[in-house]
Formats: C-alpha cells, structure tokens, sequence
C-alpha cells in the first residue's frame, strides 16, 4: 500500500474526482477526511467508502472564511496532515458578456481563494514530506468551440500559477505542490451543464469530443484515480511544480 499511514484531505470529495480519489487513497492505505457542502451526499458517500478504510466527513463550505476555519479546526485534532487534495470547484461555462459579477466571485472563492487559504491554514499541520495536490482542468490552456468558458479558464489558470509558485516558496518546507488538469470527464457537474444547452449544440459537442480526443471518449472518474495516488505517494518526492494533463491526449495537439 503506497499510502499506509498517510493522513489526507479531498475538499469537493463527496462525488465525482474528489470521491474516485478518495477511494483511491483509501485502497492504498490512507486515512481520508472528504470536505463538502451537502450533508447528505457527504452521508452517502461515507457509507459507500466505509469498506475501503478509513474515512470521515466534514460539511463546510469552503467559499466562506467560516468553512476554512471549520476545516482547519477539524485537522487540528487529527494529528500531521500528509495529504491534500484541493478539488472543490464550480463551473459556470456562460459567456462573457452575461457573466455576473456573483458568478465572478463565486468562481474564485471556490476555485482560488479556498485552494490558497486552505493550504495557507494548514501550513502548521503538514506533516514531513506532504504533498499539495490542485485539481485545475484543460480550460486553463485550451477550449472548446462554442464552449464559452472565459470565467472558468480564467480561474484554473489562476491555480495553475499557484501551482508553481507555491512549488517554489513551500519547497524549502519539504511540501511538493502539483496540479491535475484532466479533460472532459464525467461528472455530475458536467451533466448538468451539459443539459442547459440545446439539443443540437449538445449533439455538436457530442460529435467534437469524439473526433478531437486522441483516445476517443471522455474521461471517467477513475481516469485521475492513479496520478493523484502517483503524486500523494512517496513515489512522487522529486516531482513538485508539475501541471499533469490527464486528458486522453486532447492538449497533445
């Protein structure tokens, strides 16, 4: 086990890349505290982890000062935390000249803000050698026609460079820091955006995603099951700094 012994932490973990990769962790040995909003997929998603190992819960939302707080006074009890993985995230694909200035600074809080006060709070908690994992996507260096996505891009390409210089200014504390910037992949969040479009520009995308991947389907959640195991383990310790495309070779081209 790759894990064994490991303490980590998947905000966004109650559903689909934060709950594959807790699972993941748990399979190969780790302790796993899964953050999110919804108690009731929280519940859910605990009792189907439950026969992996062992695993926990913490309902906070991360956008909110208080949730950061709720979640760093929680590791405050657990002991070194080894693990990291800043997952929680939101998606609005609109275009934009009708972004909001709301949905403007939802999009960060969630997908920046948290992501660098989180880690900024636990600083004192890490453990030796611990690992930073930022769940950033394809969006941040390439897009999709008709696919309107300035907010979101602008976002994850916010915590690709927080990626980097992070790697660079916690290095020296012996904390790696890397990003996975998977593809398409099938989640519940993708579903949904996907069912506010037409019909028709939902069987466009539908033609251009099988034509564009190399490997010619989406990404499933298992898909970023093994790099996160890969980058968490001690496999990983001179691999720091790194934006991994797992992406079925989309960003190849």
């Amino acid at each position: 086990m790759r894990l064994h012994g490991k303490r980590a932490l998947v905000t966004g973990g109650s559903d689909g890349i934060g709950l594959a990769i807790s699972d993941a962790f748990l399979r190969e040995g780790a302790d796993v505290l899964i953050v999110g909003r919804d108690t009731g997929k929280l519940d859910a998603a605990r009792q189907k982890l439950a026969a992996a190992g062992s695993v926990g819960t913490q309902s906070a939302d991360l956008s909110t000062a208080s949730g950061i707080d709720a979640v760093v006074e929680r590791m405050k009890a657990t002991g070194p935390l080894d693990i990291l993985v800043n997952n929680a995230g939101v998606a609005y694909l609109v275009p934009f000249e009708t972004v909001t200035e709301d949905q403007f600074q939802q999009s960060f809080a969630l997908n920046v803000t948290a992501a660098f006060f989180l880690t900024q709070r636990l600083l004192p908690h890490f453990g030796a050698n611990a690992s930073v994992i930022n769940i950033s996507s394809y969006f941040a260096n390439k897009m999709i026609p008709k696919r309107p996505s300035s907010l979101y891009s602008l976002s994850k390409g916010a915590l690709n460079s927080l990626t980097k210089s992070l790697a660079f200014e916690l290095g020296p504390r012996g904390i790696r820091v890397n990003a996975i910037a998977p593809g398409t992949v099938d989640t519940t969040m993708r579903r949904k955006s996907i069912e506010n479009l037409p019909a028709a520009a939902q069987a466009e995308l539908k033609a251009y995603v099988e034509r564009s991947y190399p490997l010619g389907r989406i990404g499933q959640t298992r898909d970023l099951a093994g790099i996160a195991v890969y980058l968490a383990s001690d496999e990983a310790a001179w691999t720091s700094g790194g934006i991994f495309a797992v992406d079925g070779g989309y960003t190849a081209g």
